[in-house]
């Protein structure tokens, strides 16, 4: 088994893009600013994160609302200096609700939110398993 991406169910795409792609310098796949569908992958790695509209999830399922409830999803993304990263994302427009701040002695960490309220973790990895 492979993990092919996480994806999340938005409301506002035309925002998710945006943030995914400009205030935290993901690449998108296609430049699907419009929908319905968008794949964003970092520098490094393989994972990706997709977005896709709401509306045509729903239509597939017969089960989802306008609207997501809670907390549904977490994103984590690892960075090489957290701190520096924090305060670029911030002035494009992010606003960092916790950290950085050590989660472990391994791992320092920050947390914000895209513009359907989906969270989003910033990691640091300061130590590797040896």
């Amino acid at each position: 088994m492979e993990l092919a991406q996480v994806r999340l169910l938005v409301t506002d795409f035309a925002a998710c893009y945006r943030f995914y792609g400009e205030v935290l310098g993901l690449k998108p796949q296609s430049g699907a600013a419009d929908g319905p569908y968008e794949k964003f992958s970092p520098a490094v790695g393989s994972a990706g994160i997709a977005l896709q509209d709401r509306t045509m999830m729903a239509e597939v399922l017969d089960e989802l609302g306008d609207t997501a409830n809670g907390h549904r999803s977490l994103v984590v993304l690892r960075v090489d200096a957290l701190d520096a990263y924090c305060e670029e994302v911030t002035m494009r427009g992010a606003t960092i609700l916790h950290g950085p701040a050590h989660l472990t002695d391994r791992l320092r960490v920050a947390h914000l939110k895209d513009p359907e309220g989906n969270l989003v973790e910033l990691q640091e990895w300061l130590l590797l398993r040896g």
